[in-house]
Protein backbone atom coordinates (compact mmCIF):
# COMPACT_ATOMS: atom_id res chain seq x y z
CA UNK A 1 0.00 0.00 0.00
CA UNK A 2 1.48 3.41 -0.97
CA UNK A 3 2.69 5.94 1.58
CA UNK A 4 0.82 9.24 1.69
CA UNK A 5 1.74 12.67 3.06
CA UNK A 6 -1.71 13.63 4.32
CA UNK A 7 -3.29 10.23 4.99
CA UNK A 8 -2.75 6.83 6.55
CA UNK A 9 -4.66 3.96 4.93
CA UNK A 10 -5.29 0.48 6.34
CA UNK A 11 -7.27 -2.46 5.02
CA UNK A 12 -8.77 -4.83 7.58
CA UNK A 13 -11.69 -7.28 7.31
CA UNK A 14 -12.63 -5.90 3.88
CA UNK A 15 -12.94 -2.38 5.35
CA UNK A 16 -10.59 0.40 4.22
CA UNK A 17 -9.76 2.80 7.06
CA UNK A 18 -8.74 6.17 5.63
CA UNK A 19 -7.20 8.45 8.29
CA UNK A 20 -6.45 12.14 7.75
CA UNK A 21 -2.96 12.14 9.21
CA UNK A 22 -1.78 15.68 9.94
CA UNK A 23 -2.55 15.83 13.67
CA UNK A 24 0.05 18.53 14.37
CA UNK A 25 -1.82 20.79 11.91
CA UNK A 26 -5.32 19.86 13.20
CA UNK A 27 -5.60 17.75 10.03
CA UNK A 28 -5.82 20.88 7.87
CA UNK A 29 -6.27 20.07 4.19
CA UNK A 30 -3.00 20.95 2.43
CA UNK A 31 -2.11 20.55 -1.25
CA UNK A 32 -1.20 16.87 -0.81
CA UNK A 33 -4.57 16.16 0.82
CA UNK A 34 -6.55 17.26 -2.22
CA UNK A 35 -4.61 15.13 -4.71
CA UNK A 36 -4.09 12.09 -2.49
CA UNK A 37 -7.77 11.71 -1.62
CA UNK A 38 -8.54 11.22 -5.31
CA UNK A 39 -5.82 8.55 -5.62
CA UNK A 40 -7.04 6.77 -2.47
CA UNK A 41 -10.67 6.63 -3.52
CA UNK A 42 -9.72 5.49 -7.01
CA UNK A 43 -7.79 2.62 -5.38
CA UNK A 44 -10.81 1.85 -3.17
CA UNK A 45 -13.11 1.77 -6.19
CA UNK A 46 -10.77 -0.51 -8.14
CA UNK A 47 -10.02 -2.94 -5.27
CA UNK A 48 -12.73 -5.58 -5.17
CA UNK A 49 -11.66 -6.81 -1.74
CA UNK A 50 -12.81 -3.50 -0.20
CA UNK A 51 -16.50 -3.54 0.69
CA UNK A 52 -16.81 -0.40 2.89
CA UNK A 53 -14.77 2.64 3.94
CA UNK A 54 -14.32 4.38 7.31
CA UNK A 55 -12.95 7.94 7.23
CA UNK A 56 -11.50 9.45 10.42
CA UNK A 57 -8.89 11.93 11.65
CA UNK A 58 -5.69 11.33 13.63
CA UNK A 59 -5.06 13.16 16.89
CA UNK A 60 -7.58 15.27 18.79
CA UNK A 61 -9.70 16.46 15.86
CA UNK A 62 -11.26 15.22 12.62
CA UNK A 63 -10.19 18.27 10.58
CA UNK A 64 -10.07 22.06 10.80
CA UNK A 65 -10.77 22.35 7.06
CA UNK A 66 -8.70 23.79 4.26
CA UNK A 67 -5.15 24.81 5.09
CA UNK A 68 -5.09 28.62 4.92
CA UNK A 69 -1.56 28.51 3.52
CA UNK A 70 -3.04 26.78 0.47
CA UNK A 71 -5.44 29.68 -0.03
CA UNK A 72 -2.55 32.11 0.30
CA UNK A 73 -0.63 30.13 -2.32
CA UNK A 74 -3.55 30.47 -4.75
CA UNK A 75 -3.51 34.21 -4.11
CA UNK A 76 0.08 34.45 -5.34
CA UNK A 77 -1.03 33.10 -8.73
CA UNK A 78 -3.33 36.06 -9.37
CA UNK A 79 -2.31 39.03 -11.49
CA UNK A 80 -3.93 42.29 -12.61
CA UNK A 81 -6.36 40.91 -15.21
CA UNK A 82 -9.76 40.07 -13.61
CA UNK A 83 -10.70 37.78 -16.50
CA UNK A 84 -7.56 35.66 -16.21
CA UNK A 85 -7.81 35.70 -12.42
CA UNK A 86 -11.37 34.40 -12.62
CA UNK A 87 -10.28 31.59 -14.93
CA UNK A 88 -7.46 30.61 -12.55
CA UNK A 89 -9.75 30.63 -9.51
CA UNK A 90 -12.53 28.73 -11.27
CA UNK A 91 -10.10 26.00 -12.36
CA UNK A 92 -8.75 25.71 -8.80
CA UNK A 93 -12.25 25.47 -7.29
CA UNK A 94 -13.25 22.76 -9.78
CA UNK A 95 -10.07 20.84 -8.91
CA UNK A 96 -10.96 20.96 -5.21
CA UNK A 97 -14.54 19.92 -5.94
CA UNK A 98 -13.22 16.89 -7.83
CA UNK A 99 -11.53 15.69 -4.64
CA UNK A 100 -14.80 15.39 -2.74
CA UNK A 101 -16.67 14.20 -5.84
CA UNK A 102 -14.32 11.20 -5.66
CA UNK A 103 -15.68 10.43 -2.19
CA UNK A 104 -19.30 11.01 -3.21
CA UNK A 105 -18.88 8.93 -6.36
CA UNK A 106 -17.18 5.99 -4.62
CA UNK A 107 -19.07 2.76 -5.31
CA UNK A 108 -18.47 1.54 -1.72
CA UNK A 109 -20.32 3.04 1.27
CA UNK A 110 -18.22 5.67 3.09
CA UNK A 111 -18.77 6.13 6.84
CA UNK A 112 -17.33 9.25 8.52
CA UNK A 113 -16.18 8.91 12.16
CA UNK A 114 -15.92 12.48 13.46
CA UNK A 115 -14.41 13.77 16.70
CA UNK A 116 -13.29 17.20 17.82
CA UNK A 117 -13.31 19.90 15.15
CA UNK A 118 -15.13 19.36 11.87
CA UNK A 119 -14.90 22.83 10.36
CA UNK A 120 -15.26 24.48 6.96
CA UNK A 121 -13.93 22.14 4.28
CA UNK A 122 -14.29 19.21 6.67
CA UNK A 123 -18.07 19.73 6.59
CA UNK A 124 -17.87 19.63 2.78
CA UNK A 125 -16.01 16.33 3.11
CA UNK A 126 -18.41 14.60 5.50
CA UNK A 127 -21.35 15.85 3.41
CA UNK A 128 -19.95 13.71 0.57
CA UNK A 129 -19.96 10.59 2.77
CA UNK A 130 -22.86 8.14 2.98
CA UNK A 131 -23.24 8.23 6.77
CA UNK A 132 -21.80 10.32 9.56
CA UNK A 133 -21.17 9.38 13.22
CA UNK A 134 -19.51 11.45 15.93
CA UNK A 135 -18.08 11.49 19.43
CA UNK A 136 -19.54 13.71 22.16
CA UNK A 137 -16.73 16.25 21.73
CA UNK A 138 -17.50 16.90 18.04
CA UNK A 139 -17.97 20.49 16.89
CA UNK A 140 -19.30 21.26 13.41
CA UNK A 141 -19.28 24.67 11.72
CA UNK A 142 -19.61 26.02 8.19
CA UNK A 143 -16.83 28.58 8.71
CA UNK A 144 -16.48 29.93 5.18
CA UNK A 145 -18.88 32.80 5.93
CA UNK A 146 -16.43 34.05 8.58
CA UNK A 147 -13.57 34.34 6.12
CA UNK A 148 -15.71 36.26 3.64
CA UNK A 149 -16.63 33.58 1.13
CA UNK A 150 -19.36 31.12 0.20
CA UNK A 151 -18.55 27.44 0.77
CA UNK A 152 -17.69 26.09 -2.66
CA UNK A 153 -16.75 22.40 -2.51
CA UNK A 154 -20.06 20.73 -1.71
CA UNK A 155 -21.60 21.76 1.62
CA UNK A 156 -24.22 24.08 0.11
CA UNK A 157 -25.12 21.51 -2.54
CA UNK A 158 -25.19 18.29 -0.48
CA UNK A 159 -26.07 19.32 3.07
CA UNK A 160 -29.65 20.55 2.39
CA UNK A 161 -30.55 16.96 1.48
CA UNK A 162 -29.10 15.76 4.79
CA UNK A 163 -30.29 18.31 7.37
CA UNK A 164 -32.94 20.22 5.44
CA UNK A 165 -32.90 23.56 3.65
CA UNK A 166 -33.78 25.86 6.56
CA UNK A 167 -31.22 24.46 8.98
CA UNK A 168 -28.51 24.50 6.31
CA UNK A 169 -29.24 28.18 5.65
CA UNK A 170 -29.00 29.03 9.35
CA UNK A 171 -25.64 27.30 9.76
CA UNK A 172 -24.24 28.67 6.48
CA UNK A 173 -25.30 32.27 7.16
CA UNK A 174 -24.24 32.38 10.83
CA UNK A 175 -21.18 30.09 10.86
CA UNK A 176 -22.19 29.00 14.37
CA UNK A 177 -20.98 25.78 15.97
CA UNK A 178 -23.12 22.67 16.30
CA UNK A 179 -22.30 20.19 19.05
CA UNK A 180 -22.83 16.43 18.97
CA UNK A 181 -26.33 16.44 20.51
CA UNK A 182 -27.66 19.03 18.05
CA UNK A 183 -25.92 17.28 15.16
CA UNK A 184 -27.84 14.11 16.06
CA UNK A 185 -31.09 16.06 16.46
CA UNK A 186 -30.90 17.68 13.01
CA UNK A 187 -29.83 14.46 11.28
CA UNK A 188 -26.27 15.51 10.51
CA UNK A 189 -25.02 12.37 12.29
CA UNK A 190 -26.72 9.00 12.74
CA UNK A 191 -25.37 8.31 16.22
CA UNK A 192 -23.24 9.87 18.97
CA UNK A 193 -20.61 7.88 20.91
CA UNK A 194 -19.08 8.70 24.29
CA UNK A 195 -15.49 9.13 23.08
CA UNK A 196 -13.22 8.55 20.11
CA UNK A 197 -12.41 4.91 20.93
CA UNK A 198 -16.10 4.02 21.24
CA UNK A 199 -16.81 5.97 18.04
CA UNK A 200 -14.20 4.17 15.98
CA UNK A 201 -15.16 0.75 17.35
CA UNK A 202 -18.85 1.40 16.71
CA UNK A 203 -18.37 2.71 13.17
CA UNK A 204 -16.01 -0.15 12.31
CA UNK A 205 -18.68 -2.60 13.50
CA UNK A 206 -21.25 -1.00 11.20
CA UNK A 207 -18.78 -1.07 8.32
CA UNK A 208 -18.10 -4.77 8.92
CA UNK A 209 -21.83 -5.50 8.86
CA UNK A 210 -22.04 -3.79 5.45
CA UNK A 211 -18.90 -5.60 4.27
CA UNK A 212 -20.55 -8.95 4.99
CA UNK A 213 -23.45 -8.20 2.62
CA UNK A 214 -23.54 -8.95 -1.08
CA UNK A 215 -21.21 -6.42 -2.77
CA UNK A 216 -23.48 -6.53 -5.82
CA UNK A 217 -26.48 -5.59 -3.66
CA UNK A 218 -24.58 -2.86 -1.80
CA UNK A 219 -23.30 -1.37 -5.05
CA UNK A 220 -26.78 -1.32 -6.55
CA UNK A 221 -28.33 0.18 -3.43
CA UNK A 222 -25.80 3.03 -3.33
CA UNK A 223 -26.19 3.71 -7.04
CA UNK A 224 -29.98 3.92 -6.77
CA UNK A 225 -29.88 6.26 -3.75
CA UNK A 226 -27.36 8.53 -5.49
CA UNK A 227 -29.36 8.55 -8.71
CA UNK A 228 -32.52 9.65 -6.91
CA UNK A 229 -30.94 12.91 -5.70
CA UNK A 230 -31.33 14.36 -9.19
CA UNK A 231 -34.23 12.40 -10.73
CA UNK A 232 -37.97 11.86 -10.40
CA UNK A 233 -39.44 8.77 -8.77
CA UNK A 234 -40.54 7.27 -12.08
CA UNK A 235 -37.01 7.79 -13.49
CA UNK A 236 -35.59 5.94 -10.47
CA UNK A 237 -38.03 3.06 -10.81
CA UNK A 238 -37.16 2.70 -14.49
CA UNK A 239 -33.43 2.74 -13.68
CA UNK A 240 -33.62 0.13 -10.90
CA UNK A 241 -35.73 -2.14 -13.15
CA UNK A 242 -33.02 -2.01 -15.82
CA UNK A 243 -30.22 -2.38 -13.25
CA UNK A 244 -31.80 -5.38 -11.52
CA UNK A 245 -32.64 -7.05 -14.83
CA UNK A 246 -28.91 -7.76 -14.89
CA UNK A 247 -28.00 -7.87 -11.20
CA UNK A 248 -30.73 -10.31 -10.12
CA UNK A 249 -28.86 -12.89 -12.20
CA UNK A 250 -25.89 -12.64 -9.82
CA UNK A 251 -24.88 -15.70 -7.82
CA UNK A 252 -25.16 -13.51 -4.71
CA UNK A 253 -28.94 -13.80 -4.79
CA UNK A 254 -28.82 -17.60 -4.65
CA UNK A 255 -26.13 -17.55 -1.96
CA UNK A 256 -28.13 -15.11 0.19
CA UNK A 257 -31.40 -17.02 -0.17
CA UNK A 258 -29.78 -20.39 0.59
CA UNK A 259 -28.05 -18.99 3.66
CA UNK A 260 -31.29 -17.41 4.88
CA UNK A 261 -33.23 -20.66 4.49
CA UNK A 262 -30.50 -22.64 6.26
CA UNK A 263 -30.03 -19.97 8.98
CA UNK A 264 -26.36 -19.56 8.10
CA UNK A 265 -24.14 -16.55 7.45
CA UNK A 266 -23.58 -16.13 3.69
CA UNK A 267 -20.10 -15.75 2.20
CA UNK A 268 -20.02 -13.60 -0.93
CA UNK A 269 -17.26 -13.44 -3.54
CA UNK A 270 -15.51 -10.08 -4.02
Amino acid sequence: MPEYQAFRVELLDKVAHVVINRPDKINAMNAAFWTEIIEIFRWIDETDEIRAVVLSGAGKHFSSGIDLSLLAQVGTQLGKDPGRNARTLRRKILDLQASFNAVDGCSKPVLAAIHGYCLGGAVDLVSACDMRYCAEDAQFAIKEIDIGMAADVGTLQRLPRIIGDGMLRELAFTGRSVGAAEAREIGLVNQVYGDFDALLAGVMDIARVIAAKSPVAVRGTKEMIRYMRDHRVDDGLEYVATWNAAMLQSADLRVAMAAHMNKQNPEFAD
